[in-house]
């Protein structure tokens, strides 16, 4: 149906490029860039092994929007998938206005400077992608991402409005390292450590990093310590059904990534602004980054479960009443690496990512203008979650969550 330029060459891209090949009746033709081309190419060496699929690779740096403007009119991309860095996006979506072509990203933008997750640079973009006639969708990865699209599925199907939601991730997955991030250590920990927020009466609550802390029993996964933090579709579920009173997200940590994780902030090895080092100016996070195990290297070590899902209370659309749902996804570390080589994290972040752009390039969400996920119809979208490896349960709870 397309053809599609991804760009990054990460755990994600990893996934979600075997995913694309895995399609060809959707994705014709896929070109993978990133700005080092021999991590392109070793997915591309995979892919073919293990799908049979030829796909063309480029080196790329996605901060030149001339360069990535060539690119994309070089291989006549129909969508281009953003799977680089965060503080990539303005830049990506800058070149497809330019060279006319639809966008995807999982991640929303924030400043190289400052842990700062916020939608309203991207949502400045609206009026531009409208006239444009282009679709741009922003976090098509699990979270955000589908735990949006499991919102508006309940408020289709099951809720008339959503009074309360809270989003569970829990990763049970073991890899045998002392210290590891299951994504790009950069983005994990300054997410990580970042003010806890969550919307409540109209209005942002704040609370300092892991101090407010739930144990919950999570399907497949079992009893673990989930943390109340910020996650980027608290902003976008609380402005798009307003009738939302509170919104939260919650995390699982082991106490030993705690640990570790606040001695490195606490020596500065977390700090986002440069420094001086023996004469050079380094940023501290990203030396850091290169001294921790590469998350994707881990994929065929690790072992275990992940399991993320929204908990909704709301008025039943029958006219009941009051109900809650439990919409959730288990996904098997071993299963994904047998699969496309990927741990669960890169899985289940890669496939949505192929889904998203899917539903773009079928014209289910071919929509000129800049779209959140909740925002756009989920039914085709969960239904590709089922078939192509990340499928979904839902269940009646006795009522509202009690944490």
């Amino acid at each position: 149906m397309g053809k599609t330029l991804v760009i990054g060459a990460g755990g994600v891209s990893h996934a979600a490029v075997h995913k694309m090949a895995m399609n060809p009746e959707i994705f014709t033709e896929i070109t993978l860039a990133s700005r080092t081309k021999s991590k392109c190419d070793d997915i591309a060496k995979s892919v073919k092994e293990r799908v049979g699929v030829t796909i063309r690779t480029e080196a790329l740096d996605a901060m030149d929007v001339a360069a990535t403007v060539a690119l994309i009119r070089d291989t006549g991309a129909d969508i281009l998938v953003n799977l680089a860095l965060p503080y990539q996006d303005l830049k990506l979506m800058d070149a497809c206005l330019e060279a006319g072509c639809h966008y995807l990203d999982t991640a929303n933008y924030e400043p190289e400077d400052e842990a700062k997750f916020e939608y309203h640079w991207q949502w400045a973009y609206r009026e531009k992608f409208e006239k444009a006639g282009l679709t741009a969708i922003l976090g098509s990865g699990f979270d955000p991402g589908v735990t949006s699209v499991f919102a508006t599925w309940l408020k289709k199907h099951k809720l008339g409005s959503i009074r309360q939601i809270d989003v569970l991730d829990a990763n049970g997955g073991d890899n045998g390292q002392a210290f590891a991030t299951n994504f790009n250590p950069e983005i994990n920990l300054r997410e990580v450590l970042a003010d806890a927020k969550h919307w409540e009466g109209g209005e942002w609550k704040v609370t300092p990093a892991m101090t407010h802390k739930v144990e919950f029993d999570f399907p497949g996964v079992g009893p673990k310590n989930m943390y109340l933090m910020y996650h980027e579709e608290l902003e976008s579920l609380s402005t798009h059904f307003p009738e939302i009173e509170r919104a939260r997200f919650w995390m699982t940590f082991g106490d030993e990534y705690i640990k570790h994780a606040k001695v490195l902030e606490n020596v500065g090895m977390t700090r986002i602004d440069p420094v001086m080092h023996n004469g050079v100016e380094i940023i501290p996070i990203q030396f850091l980054k290169t001294l921790l195990p590469d998350p994707g290297g881990l994929a065929a070590l690790t072992k275990g479960k992940a399991c993320i899902g929204d908990i909704a209370t709301g008025e039943a659309k029958d006219g009941t009443g009051e109900q809650t749902w439990y919409i959730y996804n288990i996904c098997d570390h071993e299963e994904c690496y047998r699969e496309v080589g990927s741990q669960a994290v890169s899985y289940t972040t890669g496939v949505p990512a192929m889904i998203g752009a899917a539903q773009v390039l079928k014209g289910n969400w071919a929509r000129p203008g800049v779209w959140n996920m909740e925002q756009l119809d989920p039914d085709d979208f969960m239904d590709m979650l089922n078939t192509q490896g990340l499928p979904w349960h839902v269940r009646e709870l006795d009522g509202p969550v009690e944490f």
